[in-house]
């Protein structure tokens, strides 16, 4: 099994945007269409990744930051390759690239029924904020 991480490419739209739409727990909206895509990848050359085993993607971690602190979105593994230290070489290689861009704090959102998520996040050390609340408004309303 060859095992490649390279950084996102949005040549690879189709396969990573087929992956997050297969994957569980990811919720896909107007801001993951290749236009927008495109734009953040290009905003964080270096923090965004795909995986590829024996030549297709298996795998993405999609971050960035707002110049303070860094977000992470659409960790997905395909099953058959999960528990293989996959995903926690890619948040690894996202805080990398946030720590090069002086990024020290990274947060993320998972949907509480996404139970795969909820346990890997704690599994690997990550806090619950209880104290936060999270609101959304389309921007066009």
């Amino acid at each position: 099994m060859e095992i490649q991480y390279n950084l996102m490419d949005i040549n690879d739209y189709d396969e990573i945007i087929k992956l997050w739409s297969e994957t569980p727990g990811i919720g896909i909206s107007i801001s993951d269409q290749k236009e927008r895509l495109g734009g953040f990848l290009n905003k964080n050359k270096n923090t965004c990744f795909t995986v590829k085993i024996n030549g297709k993607i298996a795998a993405t971690a999609l971050c960035g930051n707002d110049g303070r602190r860094g977000y992470l979105y659409h960790l997905a593994v395909i099953e058959e390759y999960r528990n293989k230290g996959i995903a926690k070489e890619l948040v690894n290689k996202c805080f990398e690239g946030l720590k090069a861009e002086g990024i020290h704090l990274c947060h993320l959102f998972v949907f509480k029924t996404n139970e795969t998520a909820v346990k890997f996040y704690k599994k690997t050390n990550w806090r619950e904020r209880e104290e936060i609340v999270v609101y959304s408004k389309d921007t066009d309303k």
